[in-house]
């Protein structure tokens, strides 16, 4: 399974930006900000990967990390 890490990068570089924000400043919609940092996102944009992280300075494999299910 292939999880979202945003929650975790923000809170772990200390940004005081709000995902509200975030979205003002990536030029993106706040509903699919939040679900990249809730980790309910179904499909994950690769413009969005790119820009989140150039904006985080994080590789894609930081952003999003594979977990293997217990199936």
């Amino acid at each position: 399974m292939i999880k979202s890490n945003l929650k975790h990068i923000l809170d772990s570089q200390g940004n005081d930006i709000s995902i509200r924000e975030l979205a003002r400043e990536l030029d993106c919609q706040f509903e699919t900000i939040r679900r990249f940092y809730n980790d309910t996102m179904e499909r994950y944009p690769r413009d969005l990967i790119d820009k989140l992280c150039k904006y985080l300075n994080v590789t894609p494999g930081q952003l999003l990390v594979y977990v293997p299910s217990s199936e």
